[in-house]
């Protein structure tokens, strides 16, 4: 039986988006998957710009989204083919997440992720500027913009910018890129540039297989029985699931399709502001599903330690409020991938039945209040 993607009952800021072409670079990728599917789901009009999946298996062609959405391979870096993809499209939004989003491969390749992270965004928003139905752009960056001075306080966004790893210092470039086309450049129309950054947290959730990240490697290691290999098991992160930063971006480009002061940058961290060690989210899967054999690391490369968002900003003026806490986060994510690999059910189904969960949390938050 097909399974039903069309979510009816929308939200505020789903209604809003409705209809609506809307350009989604990255949607290839672990973030871009779920993005997809929702977008999808609330009838909003779809092309994906993004490098073919990395990893095997694939979210992407897990959720087999190509009837539903427009999906062209490209490479952000490519400045005409971008060009020509947004320009026939002529989207009224642009959700940019397409990046290099990997600590370590940054480490073994700066040029690819200041190329990716720092032009790539340079070229999609000059190609943006042209469009004629431009109403709002979103870029994604990172919470490891700010300049990390290791102290346990959340970071706020008027905070300082910073960067020692080419990650990091890659993303906060990029902000810079962001500020000045915000200031220095109007749309085809003549207004300012819509431009709001979204600087999540540590996304957790099910169909992320990239390389040296948590989850995924604590997955690899159950599945195969092999040894999972900590880098750092007492840093702490701002751990959330990818429907919190999802459901942001597009509350985003909601408000700032009606509302020209959006155009700035917003935290988007844990609802209840809490960052976990690593070895406490490991407990966590553990208890979800099974314990691997722990490693440790040797001299890893250099990664902040203690780092925490304040989203205050987000939840007063957008009213942002994620769904799901850490713990239920942590479980549903381990949930997922369990019966993924055991064969309980197939990606789509365990994806669309979390998002429709998701939603069902935000109405009755509506109801609340």
């Amino acid at each position: 039986m097909e399974l039903s993607m069309a979510f009816t009952d929308l939200l505020p800021f789903e209604r809003t988006l409705q209809g609506k072409r809307v350009f989604l670079t990255g949607h290839t990728g672990f973030t871009g998957s779920w993005a997809a599917a929702w977008l999808a789901g609330i009838g909003a009009t779809v092309r994906g710009y993004s490098l073919a999946p990395e990893t095997s298996p694939s979210l992407w062609k897990e959720l087999g989204l190509e009837d539903k959405v427009e999906s062209v391979i490209g490479d952000i870096c490519d400045r005409d083919a971008l060009g020509e993809a947004i320009g026939n499209f002529d989207p009224h939004v642009v959700l940019h997440l397409a990046a290099q989003p990997l600590v370590r491969r940054s480490y073994r390749d700066p040029f690819e992720t200041f190329n990716a992270n720092v032009m790539g965004t340079l070229n999609v928003l000059d190609a943006a500027r042209r469009l004629n139905s431009l109403q709002a752009i979103v870029c994604v960056t990172t919470d490891k913009v700010y300049e990390n001075r290791e102290w346990p306080w959340p970071y706020r966004e008027l905070d300082r910018l910073g960067g020692k790893d080419p990650y990091s210092a890659s993303k906060s470039a990029a902000e810079m890129v962001i500020k000045s086309y915000q200031y220095a450049f109007t749309t085809a129309a003549g207004s300012p540039l819509p431009i709001a950054t979204a600087r999540g947290g540590n996304i957790i959730g099910g169909g992320d297989w990239s390389e040296d990240r948590l989850v995924p490697d604590f997955v690899r290691a159950v599945a195969d029985g092999s040894a999972l290999t900590l880098r750092y098991p007492d840093a702490t992160r701002p751990w959330q699931h990818v429907l919190a930063l999802v459901q942001g971006y597009m509350m985003l480009a909601a408000q700032l399709m009606t509302d020209a002061s959006a155009a700035r940058a917003w935290n988007l961290g844990p609802a209840d502001g809490r960052a976990l060690t690593v070895r406490r989210v490991l407990e966590a899967l553990s208890a979800t599903w099974k314990r691997p054999d722990l490693r440790y690391l040797d001299n890893p490369a250099k990664e902040a330690q203690l780092l925490a968002l304040d989203s205050t900003l987000a939840r007063d003026e957008l009213g942002w409020q994620p769904a799901w806490d850490v713990e239920r986060t942590i479980g549903r994510t381990a949930s997922w991938y369990r019966d993924f690999h055991e064969g309980r059910r197939t990606a789509r189904e365990l994806t669309m039945d979390q998002i429709s969960e998701w939603r069902a949390a935000l109405h009755a938050q509506v109801r609340d209040n």
